[in-house]
């Protein structure tokens, strides 16, 4: 408006009773009132985001801004996604349709992330593949595989049958109302039984064909390459029914599936193109990242110059990383891209602020209540870095690390993920977890040179992952020792206080009840009282009624003196540790 700022903050103020900074952002009326008391005519427009994006330029930007006609469309691929239990063979099933080691790469032998692939029938059709994770951990990335496909194949192990993340592609797949093909897989197993499978699933309303529903199951042995054939044709037969088309002549839009930083490269997503045809140099945009195409590989990375329809392609020339789930979408120039990116990124920037500030009221919330509530627990976190090798394995992560938690009667201690990014881990990482005393997670990448100087000089630990599992084991570890650290030696038993006796110059003994395993004089112990350690020290007297005794076990009574000790309270526990 040609104002100077403090003009604008001090009509605010006066004028309207705004408490408003320079940097602080406004509602669209108070800047229409404040822009025409300085005598400016204003015209109401809206930025160009997700629902304006063809105003700003943005070609063809979803089925909301614009239909392609009937007659441009032709058949395509069908995209077809994996999904199952976690070592039910999905993978090895893609691996035996494909002819290609997939499976042997993963670590621990489970998928960490989406991958998607392209494979030829025997009668020359081609099917889009995409394989998911089967771990819990890896809901939110099931979930966007099931977003991006035509066909669910569910695989349910002939000798394992339904299980929890079963029940979860479930869901998943119908709530995207995509319809469900199911491969009984690993037939080949001695304590196979595919009925007792097809008798669980109908619990899940999935009927099969041979009992009069319309569920196509196809029983498989990935091990053996048996039955593969049939099940590729009721796959294809679905897809027959669905009558999948769509509009290659014209600019490219997808969904991001997932996208990471490769060495020599910088940040390659995985893309599946949804209509249209990418091209090498095409300007895109997706999420808050855009780019130009300098690369295009398929899924043997072998080099492409386009990418039709139903086509999986790694894409190389982003600016960021995009989140896995971000529509991909080319625009018409650098400028539009640019604008789009620049909105979006302010509105994260926002989302963000609010968030933190939400989450600051309600930690200020938490605190008072805590001070208020008779009894209540004392509640601890343990800050984590976290840093992954895609945003997809990054998000899932971080969600499952939030759910941990390790409590008892007194005490509650939960997961605080400070950061969760992509790439190696850098020096800010270790100043952020220097500051914070933070643990830094590290699955399927690494850190640099300056980082582990940094991390080896602040005493910072590094934890180096590359199965989902050893995560979520070793960081429920660090919580269970947060709640009830250990001292040095190995637990041996406890007991608790019941009465206290008053012995002259000898001073106090607890007369305590041994709960568990044994205590023994001369071991090392730890008074707890109400969740807290109000003593460490040595237990120096053990008396069975009068007698001195080396050791008590469980269910026996006991008087006890530890040295240097004698505030004992009823309801104490003893907890016993002995050298190595």
């Amino acid at each position: 408006m040609e104002a100077k700022p403090a003009e604008v903050v001090k009509y605010l103020m006066i004028n309207m009773g705004v408490m408003a900074t320079v940097t602080q952002s406004v509602d669209a009326e108070t800047a229409v009132v404040v822009a025409e008391a300085f005598g400016k005519k204003v015209v109401r427009g809206a930025l160009p985001d997700d629902d304006g994006v063809a105003a700003a330029g943005v070609a063809n930007m979803g089925n909301a801004i614009d239909e392609d006609p009937e007659e441009s469309l032709l058949p395509r691929p069908p995209v077809v996604t994996i999904m199952g239990h976690v070592d039910h063979g999905k993978t090895t099933l893609l691996d035996a349709i494909r002819s290609a080691k997939v499976a042997s790469g993963e670590a621990g032998g489970i998928t960490q992330s989406i991958g998607a692939y392209q494979v030829t029938t025997a009668s020359g059709q081609e099917v889009t593949f995409i394989d998911t994770p089967g771990h819990a951990a890896f809901s939110e990335m099931r979930a966007r595989g099931a977003n991006a496909t035509d066909v669910v194949v569910l695989v349910v192990a002939a000798d394992d049958g339904v299980k929890e993340q079963t029940k979860e592609c479930i869901a998943t797949a119908k709530l995207a109302s995509v319809p469900i093909v199911v491969a009984i897989n690993k037939m080949d197993k001695p304590g196979a039984d595919p009925a007792r499978v097809l008798n669980e699933l109908m619990n899940y309303q999935l009927l099969s064909t041979e009992f009069g529903g319309d569920v196509e199951v196809g029983k498989v042995s990935a091990k053996n390459k048996d039955g593969l054939d049939d099940l590729l044709d009721k796959i294809l037969l679905q897809a027959e029914v669905l009558e999948l088309k769509a509009n290659p002549n014209r600019a490219a839009q997808g969904v991001v599936i997932e996208a990471g930083m490769k060495q020599g490269l910088g940040t390659v997503a995985t893309t599946l193109i949804q209509r249209g045809t990418l091209k090498i140099g095409d300007i895109f945009v997706a999420g808050a990242s855009w780019g130009k195409v300098r690369l295009l590989m398929n899924h043997t990375g072998a080099r492409i110059t386009e990418a039709g329809p139903s086509t999986p392609v790694q894409v190389v020339g982003f600016d960021g990383v995009p989140g896995a789930g971000d529509v991909f979408t080319v625009v018409d120039k650098e400028e539009t891209a640019r604008t789009i990116t620049d909105s979006r990124r302010k509105l994260l920037r926002e989302n963000q602020a609010a968030q933190m500030q939400g989450d600051l009221k309600g930690n200020v919330e938490a605190i008072l209540s805590g001070m208020l509530e008779d009894g209540a627990k004392e509640k601890m976190e343990l800050p984590i870095v976290l840093r992954a090798d895609g945003p997809g394995s990054a998000e899932a992560l971080a969600s499952s690390l939030r759910e941990l938690v390790s409590e008892d009667e007194y005490f509650k201690v939960t997961c605080k993920v400070l950061t969760a990014g992509v790439g190696e881990v850098t020096k800010s990482d270790i100043a952020i977890a220097g500051v914070s005393n933070a643990y830094v997670v590290c699955f399927n990448v690494a850190a640099n040179h300056q980082a582990v100087e940094d991390a080896r000089r602040g005493d910072i630990e590094i934890g180096y992952y590359n199965v989902v599992y050893d995560v979520l084991d070793q960081v429920q570890e660090r919580l269970d020792r947060i709640r009830s650290p250990t001292p040095d030696g190995v637990y041996i038993g406890r007991a608790q206080v019941k009465v206290i006796f008053s012995i002259g110059k000898v001073g106090n003994i607890a007369g305590s009840e041994v709960l568990d395993g044994e205590v023994r004089r001369g071991s090392n112990v730890r008074i707890m009282r109400m969740g807290r350690v109000v003593h460490e020290g040595a237990l120096k007297v053990l008396k069975n009624v009068k007698a001195d005794v080396e050791a008590m076990v469980a269910g026996t009574e006991c008087g006890i003196q530890v040295s240097d000790f004698e505030d004992f309270q009823e309801g104490d526990f003893i907890e016993c540790y002995i050298d190595e």
